[in-house]
């Protein structure tokens, strides 16, 4: 391996424990807890990486929800080895990931949403991010359900992302397992119904 693919794979990797350490930071205590030198101190990096990296708070702030959004459109990637039915259900259940379904990644959401509503800048990031989102889910929705209009599979993608924020939103509360299995049913009669 040459000298360049190593530092080439270092950098990658301190850029990385960067936005894990800004995300950490936004989970336990929001925008207020971001601040170049705290996320420095989280991802054991030198103050000057993290100022070398991004630019400032806010260009810290948008790489992070750029990586929110990549993370969100894996949901709704389709595996190509299933069918368009299996496509459709596996994407729903991945919402569902117990990975997600975390006190410390739900609070990341919720104060995600918060950022979104209080910067002009943010808020078109995450309704970008929001957008291809449901695209995509309204793709799936298509694709396993011939003869649905567009308008139909994205009111039934909208639909089901209202349940699954209410999925995410209600396990802060302690929702049980089954509550969960329901709710993925909910999202799967709401994308197959006839």
């Amino acid at each position: 391996m040459g000298t360049s693919t190593v530092k080439s794979g270092e950098q990658a990797d301190r850029q990385t424990r960067i936005l894990e350490a800004a995300l950490e930071l936004l989970s336990r205590h929001g925008i207020s807890g971001i601040n170049m030198r705290a996320v420095a101190r989280e991802a054991g990096v030198a103050l000057g990486l993290v100022n070398y990296y991004y630019e400032d708070k806010s260009s810290l702030i948008r790489a992070v929800l750029r990586q929110i959004e990549e993370h969100d459109l894996l949901l709704v990637e389709p595996v190509s080895t299933s069918t368009p039915d299996e496509q459709l259900r596996e994407s729903l259940r991945r919402v569902a990931d117990p990975g997600l379904l975390t006190t410390p990644y739900l609070s990341l959401r919720l104060h995600l949403w918060a950022l979104a509503q209080a910067d002009e800048d943010f808020a078109r990031i995450n309704a970008a991010a929001f957008d291809r989102y449901l695209q995509g889910l309204a793709a799936l929705i298509g694709n396993a359900v011939p003869g649905l209009s567009p308008d139909e599979c994205s009111d039934r993608a909208a639909d089901i992302v209202v349940v699954q924020n209410g999925m995410w939103l209600t396990t802060l509360l302690g929702i049980d397992k089954a509550a969960i299995e329901r709710g993925i049913a909910r999202t799967e009669q709401i994308a197959f119904a006839s």
